[in-house]
């Protein structure tokens, strides 16, 4: 029996716990949410644990963790010992936003105050709005991010329970950003299930940040997907910053719908986590609707990160740009796969891509795989990728004017990652993500210094 046992697939296992938890799981929600479950549960068991063969995922194999982990789960709040709201505040001192606080999954009631937001905008916890405002999220609940598409959107929609949800209705401009810290804290091994609703309405404008954290030194499982629906002639930002310990494997999901004349703007910060992957969908469904897309990782020791991007070009007239970069040490991997798709209908596309890594070790590997999938002749579209090492005659011309070596390398990686530095719009923040970043590639930041609790990296 004990050796059955053992035999048991990640598969199997996964789906024997959403089994036996599904009472619990499902408790207090709305029938439409729990019956997405049940095909999201056959799509995993179709599709399986992410591998080298998974054409998506061929630089990302998943087995090994999935078949050692062992983890509890977040089917209810946890209870701290400490008001997180009061003794956290993310490495952004005096920076003024509308705070709200996720912690292992869970939306903090007590770090929200609705008063503040403009009238009719809605923030509160997605299972309330499941509740209390089904109307606007049945309506694009899974209907952005598809289980039957991804192995980790459908583990994700079998448990999901709460997280986050934004509307903002027509005409509404929120001056301050919203700033959304996801904290991961636990006294165990812990796997965190968060899903998240982003709803901005025609001519709406706003700009969000999500701090994902780990607060302690246990092994966590993070699956974390936001659908975004962005009216039309809306601004939409979307700041990310990845600041985990090495222990952490997180999944992170942002599934985009611009309508006509939408403007979306990301950036992906990633400087600490142990494995990462993120996806990254964004469809351009209508005419005049622009995407801008950049991303920066600093990776170290073993750490790995893989960034997947999919724009689908769907109406005329519409305009994308790409911007990766990597700067990979010791013997840490990364991926970066970007997919394009313009549609027969899409005429008039402007769509580019850009992949640069810098390797700073013979360790250090960087596979990327640019794609151009294009059904018709009148559009504007490039792809590139480079992977390389330090330009040595920039290094020896530095050196020449009385700059040490290590000063040197440190100048030539930070002009490197500037140029994604230089997209963050918001005044503030993109200073602190200045230092941040410096002091990430002096091997120096090993905690947010303005934060109470003792960050384990």
């Amino acid at each position: 029996m004990a050796e059955l046992l053992e035999k048991i697939s990640a598969v199997d296992r996964i789906s024997n716990i959403f089994v036996a938890n599904q009472t619990m799981v499902g408790e207090g929600l709305p029938a439409w949410v729990n019956q997405a479950r049940t095909p999201a549960l056959q799509a995993f068991q179709k599709m399986g644990i992410p591998s080298f063969r998974t054409e998506n995922y061929k630089y990302s194999d998943l087995t090994r963790l999935f078949e050692n982990e062992n983890f509890r789960r977040s089917f209810k709040p946890d209870l701290f010992d400490v008001d997180l709201a009061e003794v956290f505040s993310c490495d952004v001192p005096e920076f003024d936003t509308h705070l709200i606080l996720v912690a292992n999954g869970w939306y903090d009631e007590k770090s929200t105050n609705s008063e503040l937001f403009p009238k009719g905008v809605i923030i509160k916890s997605l299972r309330k709005a499941m509740l209390e405002n089904a109307d606007l999220v049945e309506a694009y609940y899974g209907k952005l991010a598809k289980s039957n598409e991804d192995p980790l959107t459908a583990i994700n929609t079998i448990f999901a329970q709460d997280g986050v949800f934004i509307y903002i209705p027509d005409n509404v401009q929120i001056s301050k950003p919203l700033q959304i810290i996801n904290i991961l804290r636990s006294e165990d091994d812990l796997f965190v299930t968060q899903r998240n609703m982003i709803i901005a309405g025609k001519n709406s404008q706003a700009k969000i940040m999500l701090c994902d954290h780990t607060l302690t030194s246990q092994q966590f499982i993070n699956s974390n997907i936001t659908e975004v629906k962005i009216g039309e002639d809306a601004v939409v930002d979307i700041y990310s910053i990845q600041n985990q310990h090495n222990k952490t494997a997180s999944f992170s999901g942002i599934y985009v719908s611009q309508d006509k004349g939408s403007t979306l703007s990301t950036n992906a910060m990633t400087l600490h986590g142990g494995i990462i992957r993120n996806n990254l969908k964004i469809s351009l469904d209508g005419e005049h609707a622009s995407a801008n897309i950049s991303g920066l990782a600093l990776s170290d020791k073993n750490q790995h990160v893989d960034n997947y991007t999919s724009i689908e070009h769907l109406k005329p007239n519409c305009v994308s740009n790409q911007l990766y970069k990597n700067i990979l040490d010791d013997s840490s991997t990364g991926a970066f796969t970007g997919r394009i798709h313009v549609s027969p209908y899409a005429t008039k596309t402007a769509a580019y891509q850009r992949n640069n890594n810098v390797l700073l070790t013979d360790a250090a590997k960087m596979n990327t795989k640019p794609q151009l999938v294009i059904d018709n002749d009148d559009v504007k579209c490039s792809h590139g990728a480079t992977v390389g090492r330090i330009n040595d005659e920039a290094l020896f011309y530095l050196q020449a004017r009385g700059i040490n070596e290590k000063e040197a390398r440190l100048m030539l990686m930070f002009a490197f990652a500037h140029e994604v530095l230089a997209e963050v719009k918001i005044d503030k923040l993109r200073d602190v993500i200045d230092q941040l970043v410096n002091k990430r590639l002096r091997g120096e930041v090993s905690r947010c210094h303005s934060c109470a609790l003792d960050c384990i990296r």
